[in-house]
């Protein structure tokens, strides 16, 4: 964990959040600024700083976020109809928090990127 990571002190319990999900390896809880309805972040309590940091050795926890997301759209009621997952990479790639999470949006249609 980072001492000064948002995630990490939200995580550690520093910073006030509505958490919805919480596991010995991830956390989700609401995007404080929602762009969709639902708008939930799916991180892990390990401090990886995006996607392109991790290895082989992470690849069992990039599948339990990936169900972790999964059971919270089902929670959140929009399984059946459909979500967007979605990780930033780097300042480039719009990422503003530097602890890997997807982005979990749904409640209405989403537009673009096929």
């Amino acid at each position: 964990m980072s001492e000064s990571c948002i995630f990490c002190r939200i995580i550690r319990g520093e910073l006030p959040s509505t958490m919805l999900y919480q596991d010995q390896q991830a956390v989700a809880f609401k995007d404080i600024a929602p762009i969709a309805p639902v708008h939930i972040l799916i991180v892990p309590r390990q401090h990886l700083e995006s996607a392109a940091e991790t290895t082989a050795e992470n690849a069992l926890l990039i599948g339990h976020l990936i169900r972790v997301a999964a059971h919270v759209a089902r929670e959140q009621g929009i399984a059946e109809s459909g979500y967007r997952l979605v990780t930033n990479i780097g300042k480039d790639g719009g990422q503003e928090v530097f602890h890997l999470h997807w982005h979990l949006l749904g409640g209405r249609q989403m537009r673009g990127l096929g």
